[in-house]
């Protein structure tokens, strides 16, 4: 099965070339759709310089796993949900994978999360940051904000989840199929919960790593996205 990842980024010159990387170095077949998405911190450029000289910008790295990358640079910021919007309008594989463009999530971990799908049980995987694996132990009040999303998301659709606010979904193609997204920003991540559930698609989720990061080292979420999060868990659940 081909493997498309869609990679929104914004701000992240200090990881894009590493995290493109080990996407490449990672044991599957697959292509890697980047949006840039307003990016001015240079950013935007080294994806240019990927996109005029292929791979060989990142230097020595793994291609035989390796379909095509495509580069889409928006012109303004717009944020996470109309990042994806773009880059699922390109893909061509039958499993979509979210990366963000930070080195939080271990890319080595994209076979395991994928793998219900590839074994016939799941149309969508949640990879969850809080089910006993390794992760970097952070902000207090951001792992409680994060368990109380969750409950209102899993009372609002009826699902038992662990981490809905996880970056790391997959889903097979057919499902994004129909789906289509309203959320520009980080509302998007209860949208595409509400809509798989409300679509009685097949959801597992499966342990992740996760390697938190601090604001100094780039970590953009803030507070309005929890609240915009609030608002889009009730919108949803009202649509449905």
């Amino acid at each position: 099965m081909l493997v498309s990842v869609v990679v929104p980024v914004f701000n992240e010159i200090s990881t894009i070339a590493e995290l493109l990387r080990r996407l490449l170095e990672a044991d599957f077949h697959k292509e890697v759709i980047v949006v840039d998405d307003g990016s001015d911190d240079g950013t935007r450029e080294m994806l240019q310089l990927i996109e005029e000289k292929g791979c060989s910008a990142l230097g020595e790295v793994r291609t035989d796993r390796l379909e095509r990358v495509e580069v889409i640079l928006q012109q303004v910021n717009q944020g996470k949900g109309a990042a994806l919007r773009a880059g699922f309008a390109r893909i061509r594989g039958d499993i979509v994978v979210i990366q963000d463009g930070d080195l939080e999530y271990d890319q080595g971990q994209i076979p395991r999360l994928i793998q219900p799908i590839v074994d016939g049980f799941a149309d969508v995987v949640f990879g969850s940051r809080f089910t006993g694996t390794p992760r970097r132990v952070l902000y207090y009040w951001h792992t409680v904000l994060n368990h109380l999303l969750t409950t209102a998301s899993n009372v609002a659709t009826g699902l038992n989840l662990t981490d809905m606010e996880t970056c790391y979904k997959a889903f097979r193609r057919q499902v994004l199929d129909k789906i289509q997204i309203e959320e520009d920003r980080f509302g998007v991540e209860p949208e595409l919960t509400a809509k798989v559930a409300r679509g009685r698609f097949r959801i597992y989720e499966v342990p992740i790593s996760y390697r938190g990061r601090t604001y100094e080292e780039g970590k953009k979420i803030g507070w309005k996205d929890g609240a915009r999060a609030i608002y889009a868990i009730a919108k949803y659940r009202i649509k449905s």
